[in-house]
């Protein structure tokens, strides 16, 4: 694959893997949280909160990426703490993690909030009439019934995050070997003369790994199904 791709098309293929993982891996432990907080308790604000957790979805990607900007960058109010402790997220590859994250996180919490609503509440309360404390339940009963919605966000949260290009590029621009992504290598490329070419060879490795993952999530799903 090296011979197909030149140094910097592979540099932004291995970096949007890092980027999309890292984003995926960081979202999950929340995404868990709040579906659950969705889909099994009712509270003051909780439209509000569902509403503010689809609202990446609904917002052009680029108003998120400025959002961030201005609330990350170093000048931003939180930004700027975390640059005297000596973090900068803004024109990072962190930062397009960040971005990524942000974006990919509705589709996850849609999944595994589906996942927790069609788990049958007699099981648990069975669960729990033989003494069963709530956290043993959770890991024994409501987990593996709801994996394979698990699976699914993952999914999701994976691809999105592999194809995040208007909230990427806003936040952390396009560097050659430091922010830029799949997306924002496609579209550098697009922007050159005879970069077809190399933009083609770079849609191609998208959609493969893409379906790649789609695929290998929808094997696991069948595996723990049986």
């Amino acid at each position: 694959m090296s011979d197909w791709l030149g140094p910097q098309e592979w540099q932004a293929v291995l970096l949007s893997l890092q980027v999309a993982l890292v984003a995926t891996a960081a979202s999950l432990p929340l995404a868990v949280a709040v579906a659950w907080l969705l889909a099994r308790r009712r509270f003051p604000g909780h439209d509000l909160l569902s509403a503010l957790v689809h609202l990446p979805l609904v917002m052009p990607p680029v108003v998120t990426g400025y959002l961030l900007l201005i609330t990350f960058g170093t000048q931003g109010p939180v930004g700027g703490l975390l640059k005297q402790m000596g973090i900068v997220l803004a024109f990072r590859w962190t930062g397009a993690a960040l971005a990524t994250a942000i974006m990919s996180f509705p589709l996850m919490v849609r999944a595994i909030r589906l996942g927790f609503e069609n788990v049958d509440p007699r099981l648990e309360q069975a669960a729990a009439t033989l003494g069963a404390p709530r956290a043993m339940i959770f890991l024994s009963v409501t987990l593996p019934l709801m994996l394979p919605a698990i699976l699914a966000g993952i999914t999701l949260g994976f691809a999105k995050a592999m194809g995040e290009f208007g909230a990427t590029i806003t936040f952390v621009s396009n560097i050659p070997g430091q922010t830029q992504t799949l997306p924002s290598a496609i579209y550098a490329l697009l922007s050159t003369p005879s970069g077809e070419g190399p933009a083609m060879r770079l849609v191609l490795i998208s959609a493969a790994i893409s379906i790649g993952a789609v695929l290998a999530s929808e094997a696991l799903a069948r595996r723990m199904a049986r």
